[in-house]
């Protein structure tokens, strides 16, 4: 009998025991895990820094486990999308339209993780792409270049002639030309996102041609843009996707911001409860994530008559009276 008893004890023992490792083990969750892939370094002031910005909030915010890959090439995207699946990773963000393709080739193959593409124009299952409506800023943009130019000419520079980049620069010719028909806005790309030499000698080419005011919208490179402006006295640049105002506050009127921490923070957490739709969907003046963020130093510069169309602007792209990609698509000269 004694016998029977401490074998009894014993397996109730082992099985107590059994049971208080099986609650430890569902206690403690998996951590929400998100990666960022970025096709440029987090140095570069502008996209690559805001999504960086936005990855940080994400683990502030939410206590994610973060990681991210800087300056892909495009033959890395798929095995980094892959290699970040496999890990466990819930969301993985592919920051730019470059990584829809490679976004759509994985995402089959890992159906418990979300893939989302920005400034993407894919969906599936478990992809889907965010759009920032950032036309709704340069329109205004090209409103003041056109009020505002002494020369009668803006110039345009972008990084790589990509799908996502052409709204921008669009509804900055279709602003500029709402209130000047005959204004000349000259479009000129680097070929790349980095060459900050080859964007300075583009800009100054603009300048010699005659453009006083320059839009860049080509990340590290554009920072070659301000350099230009800030040799030649009288001409003036924009920023874009950041604030970049402070790059060079005696020649940057102001920036074409896109709010991207705060957009990223929205997807996590739909993706964390589970709410996230898989489509492709635009943020905006609207929702608060697209805004001209102007640069306090030199507002004065801009004439009050001209500051009140600027408002006008404002005021009926948020309350849907303007489109501002409305109408047939603008001459540009390249």
């Amino acid at each position: 009998m004694r016998q029977w008893i401490a074998f009894a004890f014993v397996f109730l023992l082992a099985a107590g025991c059994g049971t208080s490792d099986r609650r430890s083990e569902t206690s403690t969750p998996a951590p929400f895990r998100v990666a960022l892939l970025l096709t440029g370094p987090i140095s570069d002031d502008g996209w690559n820094a805001s999504a960086y910005e936005g990855l940080q909030v994400i683990r502030d915010q939410m206590g994610a486990e973060v990681s991210y890959v800087e300056s892909l090439e495009k033959s890395q995207f798929e095995e980094n999308f892959r290699q970040y699946a496999s890990q466990g990773y819930r969301l993985i963000l592919g920051h730019g339209y470059e990584f829809g393709d490679a976004a759509m080739r994985v995402a089959e193959a890992f159906p418990k993780t979300t893939f989302v593409v920005i400034a993407g124009n894919k969906s599936a299952v478990n992809v889907a792409s965010v759009n920032f409506r950032l036309e709704e800023a340069t329109y205004e943009l090209g409103v003041l270049s056109a009020m505002m130019s002494r020369t009668g000419v803006a110039g345009l520079v972008g990084g790589e002639e990509i799908p996502s980049l052409a709204p921008g620069f669009d509804a900055f010719v279709i602003g500029a030309h709402s209130v000047k028909p005959g204004f000349r806005v000259i479009t000129k790309y680097v070929g790349n996102w980095s060459d900050v030499t080859l964007a300075k000698e583009h800009a100054s080419a603009l300048i010699a041609q005659g453009a006083d005011i320059i839009f860049q919208n080509a990340d590290k490179a554009g920072l070659g843009v301000f350099q230009a402006v800030e040799e030649h006295p009288g001409t003036y640049a924009f920023g874009s996707n950041k604030d970049q105002n402070g790059l060079a506050p005696a020649v940057i009127l102001g920036s074409a911001v896109i709010d991207v921490p705060k957009a990223l923070l929205h997807v996590a957490r739909q993706v964390n409860a589970g709410t996230f739709v898989h489509v492709v969907q635009g943020l905006g003046i609207r929702d608060g994530i697209v805004f001209v963020k102007y640069n306090d130093l030199l507002v004065s510069h801009i004439a009050l008559e001209t500051r009140k169309k600027l408002i006008e602007v404002q005021r009926d792209i948020r309350q849907g009276k303007l489109q501002v990609l409305a109408g047939a698509a603008p001459a540009e000269e390249r």
